[in-house]
């Protein structure tokens, strides 16, 4: 039909406009940048000071009052924007691709270059909206992903370059707090709380997974089997079968999740895709257990806790700065 075609220009609408709007950020964004500049210098060289950003406020209030955005605050927010990015060629055309509250979030909540770069890299591949990104700052994502080391699935190695995607290696550590589960639950109930907030859910497992359904099932013989949550990964180009466990990690847990991800290779993965991975999350685990369980195995299965509250970002903090240490010691 003549109206589906026409439809079409409403979809070229909506890309001009989009290009628009990240046109006119990215405009406002190198504007604060110049501000932020010009009144730095000026600070050094002239005898007011930090009264340079009240009377910059000021002169803005009355000679521009139609312009919104340079309050006091905002003044020194663009100052301590241009100190914190001036010598850093990474960031620079990477802050121009998200909001200037998103980029407040971000100097605010990181503590080193290195986290701020993730940050940024991490808040533009997701297309983070400020709660999501608050949510992921406040939840010790970066240190809880820099401490996932062990075994990495053979498919996100030989398919991802982290530095572009940083959000994309399974974690040794899920924070789950959004749930609000009551003290005493089943796997049932911790089932159905992840259903009921799937958003939240994909925000911290990674927006390029999406739920496939519960309670999957797959057929192996004359034996019917269920994966508790099934998803798609479309970075990955792979399934991904989640098992939720309410205890510790036990060794035959990964029996169990292979034969889940041999039956999805063979009767559900296409042609093209890549093997299926498995995340078991159980609410703690022994390292040498997990260590001596998968050492010899070959199976896409990673084995991860789960917190069902707010993790303390300064032990996260300190526990990394304890490993790169070790590290650069050796």
């Amino acid at each position: 039909m003549i109206e589906d075609e026409f439809s079409k220009i409403i979809r070229l609408i909506e890309k001009r406009k989009k290009n628009a709007y990240f046109k006119v950020n990215e405009e406002m964004i190198l504007l604060y940048l110049d501000v932020g500049k010009f009144l730095f210098e000026l600070q050094q060289k002239s005898k007011y000071g930090d009264k340079i950003t009240i009377k910059a406020s000021e002169f803005m209030k009355k000679n521009y009052p139609t312009i919104k955005g340079f309050t006091k605050r905002n003044i020194e927010r663009m100052i301590q924007f241009y100190k914190t990015y001036k010598d850093d060629e990474i960031a620079t055309p990477l802050v121009t691709q998200l909001s200037w509250t998103n980029n407040l979030l971000i100097i605010s909540g990181s503590k080193s270059i290195e986290e701020r770069h993730f940050y940024l890299k991490l808040a533009i591949k997701n297309n983070y909206s400020k709660r999501e990104l608050d949510r992921q700052i406040s939840s010790a994502y970066y240190e809880r992903y820099m401490l996932s080391g062990g075994k990495q699935l053979p498919t996100i190695k030989k398919t991802i370059d982290e530095n572009d995607y940083p959000n994309t290696r399974i974690l040794d550590t899920y924070s789950l707090e959004f749930l609000d589960l009551p003290n005493v639950f089943s796997e049932g109930d911790f089932k159905k709380a992840i259903i009921s907030n799937i958003k939240d859910f994909i925000l911290e497992v990674g927006k390029d997974f999406t739920f496939i359904g519960d309670e999957y099932r797959v057929q192996v013989g004359n034996h019917d089997f269920f994966i508790d949550l099934l998803f798609y990964n479309r970075e990955l180009s792979c399934l991904a079968a989640f098992e939720l466990k309410l205890g510790e990690f036990k060794a035959e847990y990964l029996g169990k999740m292979n034969l889940y991800l041999e039956a999805l290779d063979r009767n559900v993965k296409k042609e093209k895709e890549n093997p299926s991975v498995g995340v078991i999350l159980c609410s703690s685990k022994d390292n040498d257990v997990v260590e001596y369980s998968i050492s010899k195995n070959m199976s896409q299965t990673m084995i991860s806790e789960y917190k069902l509250k707010l993790i303390d970002k300064k032990l996260l903090e300190n526990k990394l700065k304890e490993v790169k240490s070790l590290i650069e010691t050796k």
